[in-house]
């Protein structure tokens, strides 16, 4: 049979060339395997360097306490749930679990998702119904964004706008232009994933109320970040009541995968029964959930890691800035170098990669155009020395290049 080439659904895979020419000229820099995980170290191309890029931010993902745990689960349950929270796959650790948190974060009720994504996506789509209006944060994280999407394509008559990034005059701005008498629900990070600062979520709580309005917050990079006890953006701010919904994911500060979202029982039962994400995927596995579970009782007894965590972040932020860096409006361990310049930021990748120092370049559309940067990011587990050897390598190599 003829076919018509140029209606070939492959054709732009083959005519993709980016990553290609960039594997050729050396500075290609996902997708790279890491052969051993040694905390605050790492064992890439067979070179160690010092990891300033994850959000093992607590260093639990190795602690000795949550693999056990992990393995015991295994032992009892299996690897696997192999059907989704709907219908075989509810344990009664998920349960345990979701008590646990609900407590911690101060909510009623709590509903744990398979990844931090599909709790955005799941939560998100099902309370966004037709003729809802939602606000969002222009710097909100990607899932939030694909929650907006599956719920528009869902009920094509949702409503959603964009407001300023930690701009509450915009945002109020744009709800007194929504009738009074529509459902709003307002969507923020609570630390935002790239550029480090905290939402104002006192501000933002106050205008909502004014307005009607749900306040729903991703406290992903919050929780067992900041606040005194490593309880996110509530705990910072002291009142739980700032928020109607708080979702955090499990790989963060957790050490493991998942994510869960909190908030009134009537409102979590709602997502149970309409979150398509939950109901159509399996669910957490035990080793994952129990992992979870043994990590948040070290969140709330050693309560030290997260001063330690904050201390580090409190270090970088000023050693870089000292440097000349541009770390921009950071208040937490994720310590963002702003270069501008997709090339600059690829060659100071590569720059510090090969001097024994793992970070991400980040260019659009995970950042707006013109605004590619490193994201270093720390964890309570790196050591001074180690700290002071990523200030000293950036420098040398920011000089080099011009950065700074």
């Amino acid at each position: 049979m003829q076919t018509n080439a140029g209606a070939d659904i492959f054709r732009k895979c083959r005519e993709f060339g980016d990553a290609d020419r960039a594997r050729e000229e050396g500075w290609y820099p996902y997708f790279r395997p890491i052969q051993e995980n040694r905390g605050s170290r790492v064992v890439i191309d067979r070179r160690e360097l010092i990891m300033a890029g994850s959000n093992n931010y607590l260093g639990l993902s190795m602690d000795p306490r949550v693999e056990e745990a992990a393995q015991a689960a295994i032992t009892k349950y299996g690897t696997s749930c192999s059907g989704s929270r709907f219908m075989n796959g509810t344990f009664e650790i998920h349960e345990e679990l979701e008590h646990a948190l609900a407590e911690f974060v101060g909510m009623e009720a709590a509903l744990c998702f398979t990844t931090g994504y599909q709790t955005n996506l799941g939560a998100i789509s099902a309370l966004l119904g037709p003729n809802d209006h939602l606000l969002t944060d222009k710097y909100n994280h990607a899932s939030i964004m694909d929650g907006i999407f599956l719920a528009s394509g869902i009920n094509r008559s949702s409503l959603v706008v964009r407001y300023k990034h930690n701009n509450i005059d915009d945002l109020e701005r744009i709800l007194g232009r929504i009738p009074e008498n529509t459902s709003k629900l307002i969507v923020s990070d609570g630390v935002f994933s790239m550029e480090g600062d905290i939402v104002r979520l006192p501000e933002l709580k106050a205008v909502a109320e004014r307005y009607g309005a749900g306040v729903y917050i991703d406290d992903a990079h919050g929780i067992g970040v900041i606040g005194d006890g490593g309880g996110g953006v509530v705990d910072y701010f002291g009142d739980s009541g700032l928020c109607d919904l708080v979702m955090c994911t499990f790989s963060k500060s957790f050490g493991s995968i998942g994510g869960f979202v909190a908030g009134e029982s009537e409102v979590i039962d709602y997502i149970r029964h309409f979150a398509r994400p939950l109901i159509f995927s399996a669910s957490m596995s035990p080793p994952n959930i129990a992992a979870a579970r043994v990590a948040l009782e070290i969140i709330k007894s050693e309560p030290e890691r997260v001063q330690r965590l904050q201390a580090i972040a409190r270090k970088m932020i000023d050693g870089f800035a000292s440097l000349g860096f541009n770390v921009g409006v950071t208040e937490t361990p994720i310590v963002p170098l702003h270069i501008g310049d997709d090339g600059k930021t690829f060659s100071f990748w590569k720059a510090l990669y090969e001097a024994g120092v793992y970070v991400n370049p980040v260019i659009s559309p995970a950042v707006p155009p013109t605004r590619s940067l490193i994201r270093t990011s720390f964890m309570a587990i790196h050591t001074d020395d180690e700290l002071d050897e990523v200030l000293e390598i950036a420098g040398r190599e920011g000089r080099k290049l011009g950065i700074i």
